[in-house]
């Protein structure tokens, strides 16, 4: 055969091999539904869109597509009830929902610090939690574990919620409100925080850790998907905590790719910078293994929520989280 046919054949093999690859390489992807607590376009959820925007799932073969639940308790139900794969909560929501049957276990913890922060009006003259009684306090929702955490710094003063108007408003209204002077004080994320800092409000934030341990933003998953197929939240996590790690490197550069994937939020990178600076300063840190569970923490944790009757029972401590995904 003269060479330049035998060339040809070569050639147009390799192009049908390249195609083939090209053409085989979705079908590896594992297309997964990762259920987020609040709008994916809050800076709290940096980790996991910088895992998606840098690639980080699409290196451990992970289609993910995102979808918004009703707050943690509400993801928590729906991961358990095996509608989604992954979902978001916090560190405490298994305490929180285990005792009604929900079969989740948290399988990272996305910081050493607490996620929900209590952000009151200085010009109102709060600066303590006992300074709120009888005062409107704006809350994304009553099933989402930040009112959980709120209930918990009440507790930790003598307080309930009856002591307070406490409002479930949303992602957006819960701190708008509080800018427009309608609430007194809110129960925060540094991503809320950042906005009310952004317009020069004066005002006090207390990390609920200061008061009682909660905890900062924790992956959850089922106990069925954690037996059936712990390669999957291996990669999930492993992904996650990449996208972590970007932050608490460069919370500018990552501000920006962020932005690059929420276009909603095109030219407030000053915004998202902030807020993955006040996730650095008060959430990320303090891990001595990343994403790892603080057992002696949340056994504390749920001993308070049990004691102050914010749960019915307890659920042996092992039954609440797993670091087999962080080591």
């Amino acid at each position: 055969m003269p060479m330049l046919s035998r060339l040809r054949i070569a050639l147009a093999g390799a192009a049908l091999g390249a195609a083939m690859a090209v053409g085989a390489g979705p079908a590896l992807a594992e297309t997964i539904t990762y259920l987020l607590p609040a709008p994916l376009s809050l800076p709290a959820f940096g980790p996991f869109v910088l895992a998606k925007q840098r690639g980080y799932f699409k290196a451990e073969d992970l289609d993910v597509e995102f979808q918004v639940g009703k707050g943690g308790v509400d993801v928590a139900k729906q991961v358990g009830a095996g509608n989604a794969v992954i979902g978001g909560g916090i560190g405490d929501t298994p305490i929180i929902v285990r005792p009604n049957g929900v079969p989740v276990k948290a399988v990272a913890v996305l910081g050493g610090g607490a996620l929900m922060q209590l952000v009151m009006d200085k010009d109102k003259g709060l600066d303590t939690v006992k300074d709120l009684k009888g005062k409107t306090i704006t809350v994304l929702a009553y099933q989402d574990t930040t009112y959980f955490a709120l209930l918990g710094m009440l507790a930790s003063q003598g307080m309930t919620k009856d002591d307070v108007n406490a409002q479930a408003v949303g992602p957006v209204n819960v701190w708008k409100l509080f800018l427009a002077g309608q609430s007194d004080a809110f129960a925060s994320t540094p991503d809320w925080t950042a906005q009310v800092m952004m317009a020069k409000k004066n005002i006090e934030v207390i990390p609920s850790d200061r008061l009682f341990k909660s905890m900062a933003q924790a992956i959850i998953a089922s106990d069925e998907t954690i037996r059936k197929n712990p390669q999957l939240i291996q990669r999930i996590v492993r992904a996650t905590l990449k996208g972590m790690k970007d932050i608490m490197a460069d919370p500018v550069a990552a501000a920006a790719d962020f932005v690059k994937a929420t276009p909603e939020l095109a030219g407030k990178e000053d915004f998202v910078a902030l807020s993955f600076k006040l996730y650095n300063q008060y959430v990320y840190g303090g891990q001595a293994v990343l994403g790892e569970m603080d057992e002696s923490r949340l056994s504390a944790l749920q001993d308070f929520y049990v004691k102050e009757g914010l749960v019915r029972s307890k659920t042996p401590v092992q039954d609440l989280y797993t670091n087999q995904f962080v080591k």
